[in-house]
């Protein structure tokens, strides 16, 4: 745990007590603040209080006496409309911040100099973030890995300049750090996101961008306008901008032409690294990823050689284009966390010969923007609740069977894809889909799709059906 003793003998109140809100409230009290902390859930409450953290009624509590509201990233702010504590603290005149801002002011205070690198973008952050730190870790240094990404930030191993901090953040976590400021900030790519929570895309971009213009240096994707806008203005205030792009060169940063990265400074260019083989590196997308990890390790000293080991061994991220298993020439793949269409496109457009799972609890839009790479789709076997919309949808253009269960539809797909005569014929469970009409969420459905191909393998199921 981080210990928070910036607010050490002052009265805080922490809001929201599940699992980021609940080691908030610890590292307050450990590092010496009387906390008020308290959660609308009273089972919630009840928890906290059977661990030792101080709890109280927000609601009879004089605002006026606090030094800060701390809220959990889940709790609106703004928008749709602000949380009844956030409307208490802006009455006050206290400040309202997250658990991010806590580690930067702890930063600032005890180890100013702990390289920190800060994540962020509408979608591949996570492994983004997974890949830095599997970099530096690889080169034998002390790496915390939080965030976003699973792991509250203040419970990482306290802050030293020995440590390096690779931390994702949501936009949710970067609205309540007003004062980010990261070694190195990353800005991947921006569309449309969360606008309930942030009201427009002007907000939620201004949102995004605080985490790279409070950056020593700052990595930004410049493949669509408003990262680009971004980058622009950084730079217009005399800070470091590298230039991330996928789609074409730049004169100053990386991009990526197929599998090879380059690297450019005034108009010189070189290559420093090849994803080519690298299968948990797979797509454009990844090639964004890996030239923002690139560029991130490059600033803070990493060598080339270093940094081509590191690339090389990535396992890649659990249920993102994760490779399961290959059984004969068949590639077993769970890309379980693609919950929506956008996502699936980046598995879709990584492979061909594809035996597609998908189907569960569909989202506005079903799949009909992916009918661009149908043509990649040797056969589709559906699942749940949204077998008959997409049955509808790929009728006279992909062949399709409604299996009903994981269970049915990873056996008759890998006995398919074993008749492919195809190099490398590809199982892909990619749902475009929520899980929540058969699996408590997207993890137990990749798990479950993982367990099945696992015991296929472990059972020695030929690659030839007889």
């Amino acid at each position: 745990m981080i210990p928070v003793t910036v607010f050490a003998g002052r009265k805080v109140a922490v809001f929201g007590l599940g699992g980021s809100g609940l080691v908030t409230a610890e590292a307050l009290v450990a590092g010496g603040a009387e906390v008020f902390a308290f959660d609308d859930n009273p089972d919630s409450v009840a928890n906290a209080a059977a661990r030792g953290v101080p709890t109280a009624d927000l609601r009879a509590l004089d605002f006026s006496s606090l030094a800060a509201l701390v809220l959990a990233p889940g709790v609106p702010l703004t928008h749709p409309e602000p949380h009844w504590t956030a409307v208490k603290a802006k009455a006050a005149g206290i400040e309202i911040i997250g658990d991010i801002e806590l580690f930067c002011r702890e930063r600032r205070a005890v180890a100013p100099d702990a390289p920190f690198v800060a994540i962020t973008g509408t979608n591949g952050k996570s492994t983004t973030t997974a890949l830095i730190a599997h970099l530096f870790a690889n080169a034998g240094w002390d790496v915390q890995l939080g965030g976003n990404i699973g792991t509250a930030i203040l419970s990482l191993e306290p802050i030293t300049n020995k440590r390096i901090y690779v931390v994702e953040c949501s936009s949710f976590q970067i609205d309540l750090a007003p004062t980010i400021d990261p070694s190195v900030g990353i800005l991947l790519n921006l569309t449309e996101d969360h606008l309930d929570r942030h009201g427009s895309m002007e907000n939620y971009a201004a949102i995004k961008a605080r985490l790279v213009k409070g950056a020593d240096a700052a990595v930004v994707g410049v493949d669509d306008d408003w990262s680009a806008d971004i980058a622009s203005a950084i730079e217009q205030h005399g800070r470091k901008v590298e230039r991330i792009s996928v789609r074409r060169p730049v004169t100053d940063g990386y991009y990526a032409e197929g599998s090879a990265i380059f690297e450019a400074v005034d108009a010189n260019t070189r290559q420093v690294a090849d994803l080519a083989g690298i299968g948990s590196l797979r797509g454009t997308h990844n090639a964004q990823n890996a030239a923002a990890a690139i560029a991130s390790a490059r600033l803070l000293g990493l060598s080339d050689e270093a940094i081509e080991k590191g690339l090389k061994s990535f396992p890649g991220l659990a249920h993102r284009m994760e490779e399961v298993a290959k059984i004969g020439h068949v590639l077993f793949v769970n890309d379980s966390k693609a919950t929506n269409a956008d996502a699936a496109e980046k598995a879709l457009s990584s492979f061909e010969h594809i035996y597609w799972i998908l189907g569960g609890k569909p989202k506005t839009g079903g799949i009909d923007s992916l009918e661009p790479y149908f043509g990649r789709i040797a056969r589709a076997y559906l699942l749940g609740a949204a077998s008959d919309v997409f049955a509808e949808t790929l009728d006279g253009k992909v062949s399709a069977v409604k299996c009903g269960t994981m269970d049915r539809a990873v056996a008759a797909a890998a006995e398919d894809a074993a008749r492919d005569e195809a190099q490398e014929p590809v199982v892909l469970l990619s749902p475009a889909c929520a899980s929540f009409d058969q699996y408590r969420n997207f993890e137990k459905r990749g798990d479950h799709f993982r367990e099945l191909v696992l015991a296929r393998a472990a059972a020695g199921v030929p690659s030839e059906v007889r």
